[in-house]
């Protein structure tokens, strides 16, 4: 099975703003952007209303007492650059919801002179999120995805550190109230993907449907309809 496509620059470039991860002089750009381009707007406050929901599951982990006192040296300089060094959202979800308000607010002062962008969502209820945790060691989420209705896209990303296991690949499935798995693509560790959804899955997402993650060899699962390796991640998807 092939690998989902990755996002587009314009995409992924919305989404890092979104989530508060870019450098200041890449905030100014994106926000220079935004003000000229209500697409591009759009597309940054459409990846907020994705990304919020998914920070609702996420479990705080206090940080040890010698990271703080690293993080209080390091505060010397206004600026996300040391601190996120070729780091892109994919890459940073763990502080996504501190990140997010930021961004919100530095969005909210640039724009507040200039009319709103009116960003058409679907219907309430539409929308579904799933936070996929790891089934061994201590409960965290490994992956976290969204169904977009109006693309008829899965959107996932991995949190899992690339370069780990190069010899195995991580499987996408969904298991609808029926029980059986219907593999949904092959997850590239640290990247963000948009799965677009042929007709005959649709009726399987849907609230209450596992979300599962397989290790499996290059390719996939040999066995088509079902997972051949240990499954490393569970979700179920619920309405936002």
């Amino acid at each position: 099975m092939s690998e989902a496509p990755e996002l587009t620059e314009s995409e992924a470039f919305a989404a890092e703003h979104a989530l508060g991860v870019l450098t200041s002089a890449e905030r100014r750009q994106a926000e220079a952007r935004m003000a000229a381009d209500t697409d591009f707007a759009a597309q940054v406050e459409a990846w907020r209303e994705r990304l919020e929901p998914m920070t609702d599951n996420l479990v705080a982990i206090p940080a040890p007492h010698a990271l703080w006192l690293r993080i209080e040296r390091s505060l010397g300089a206004n600026d996300n650059s040391a601190s996120v060094k070729g780091l892109r959202f994919w890459r940073g979800a763990t502080a996504s919801s501190l990140a997010l308000a930021a961004a919100s607010i530095a969005a909210a002062v640039m724009l507040g002179n200039r009319p709103p962008v009116l960003v058409h969502t679907p219907p309430a209820g539409q929308l579904l999120d799933a936070s996929l945790v790891s089934q061994t060691g201590a409960p965290v989420p490994l992956f976290v995805a969204a169904y977009d209705p109006t693309r008829k896209a899965l959107i996932v990303t991995s949190l899992v550190t690339p370069g780990n296991d190069p010899a195995h690949v991580h499987e996408l499935w969904v298991i609808p109230a029926d029980g059986k798995p219907r593999p949904l693509g092959i997850l590239a560790p640290g990247k963000t993907v948009a799965m677009p959804m042929p007709e005959s899955l649709l009726s399987s997402l849907a609230a209450g449907s596992a979300l599962a993650v397989s290790v499996e060899p290059p390719g996939g699962s040999p066995k088509v309809d079902a997972p051949s390796g240990p499954i490393t991640a569970v979700g179920k998807l619920a309405k936002i």
